[in-house]
C-alpha cells in the first residue's frame, strides 16, 4: 500500500493519532517499517525545527540535514537504528538507539562519535575473488578479501548477528564485536527493549536466532531475550555513548 493512516502507523511514531487521518509511510529503503521512522516525522514531531509537514519538506530542500554523512532531500527516507544525523546549520549530532519507553530515542552525540556507527551483521555469503560479503542491518554491504578461502579460521572471523564498528561515510570497519557472553549489548525490541547489560549466557535449543540470551545490567537486574533482539555494542565498555535512561548512569 502507498498510504498509511495514523491508527495503524507504529505505536513508537510520536504522531497525535486523532489529529489528522493520514501519516507519512516511509519508502522502501535500509530499514523496515516497524523498526523506522520518516525522516519528516523526525524533524516535526522528534526535533520540532518544524510546525508541519510542508515545513519539513522545505527544511530538507535546503540540504541542511546529513543521515550518515550523506545529504538527504527524502521526507519519506526511513531513518532508523543507529542512524546518524546531522543538522548543518546548528551544527548538532543525534544518533537512534533504543529507549525503555520511547522504543526509539534521539540521542545527542559529538562530532567524533558522529564519524562512525555499529553495525549488525544479518547475512554473510561468499562471492567471487575470494571474498566475503557481508550485509548489515541498515542495508549495506562490504566485501572482506580472504587470503585463503578454505582457512576455517579466516573464513569464520564473522558471523551473523556479531556487530562491527563502521567510518560513515567512508565504510571502513575499525572494530568487530563478536556475540558472544561476556560483551555489553542493548536489546531492541521485544517487552525489554531498551534494557542495557552484559551477555551471561546464550543457550540454544534449535534455531540461533531464536536462542534464549541473559543480560545481567550493571545495578545486577537480569533480563532473557531472544538472540534476535540483542544488539552488541561493546566488550569492556560500550563504543558509543548511551542515554543515562539506558544504561543508569551516566558515561
Amino acid at each position: 500500500m502507498r498510504h498509511l493512516r495514523r491508527h495503524v502507523a507504529p505505536s513508537f511514531w510520536p504522531i497525535h493519532r486523532k489529529e489528522y487521518a493520514w501519516a507519512v509511510k516511509p519508502r522502501a529503503g535500509p530499514h523496515p517499517l516497524y523498526r523506522s521512522l520518516p525522516l519528516g516525522v523526525v524533524l516535526r514531531d522528534m526535533l520540532g525545527y518544524a510546525r508541519n509537514m510542508r515545513e519539513a519538506r522545505k527544511i530538507l530542500s535546503w540540504r541542511k540535514v546529513e543521515v550518515d554523512g550523506r545529504i538527504i532531500t527524502d521526507y519519506k527516507c526511513p531513518f532508523g537504528l543507529m542512524d546518524v544525523i546531522h543538522i548543518i546549520p546548528t551544527d548538532e549530532y543525534y544518533r537512534v538507539v533504543s529507549h525503555p519507553v520511547k522504543f526509539f530515542t534521539l540521542h545527542p552525540i559529538s562530532e567524533e562519535e558522529a564519524s562512525y556507527k555499529l553495525l549488525r551483521i544479518i547475512r554473510k555469503q561468499y562471492v567471487r575473488g575470494k571474498a566475503i560479503q557481508l550485509t548489515f542491518h541498515d542495508g549495506r554491504n562490504y566485501l572482506i578479501t580472504l587470503k585463503d578461502v578454505f582457512n576455517p579460521v579466516e573464513a569464520a572471523s564473522y558471523s551473523t548477528y556479531d556487530v562491527v564498528k563502521m567510518t560513515i561515510p567512508k565504510q571502513s570497519i575499525e572494530d568487530h564485536v563478536k556475540f558472544e557472553p561476556g560483551v555489553w549489548a542493548l536489546i531492541i525490541d521485544g517487552s525489554h527493549v531498551g534494557f542495557y547489560g552484559k551477555i551471561e549466557d546464550i543457550n540454544v535449543i534449535f534455531k540461533r536466532s531464536r536462542a534464549i540470551v541473559t543480560l545481567k545490567s550493571p545495578s545486577g537486574e537480569v533480563r532473557r531475550t531472544i538472540l534476535e533482539y540483542v544488539f552488541p555494542v561493546g566488550r569492556e565498555k560500550p563504543l558509543i555513548s548511551l542515554p543515562v535512561e539506558v544504561t543508569g548512569s551516566a558515561q
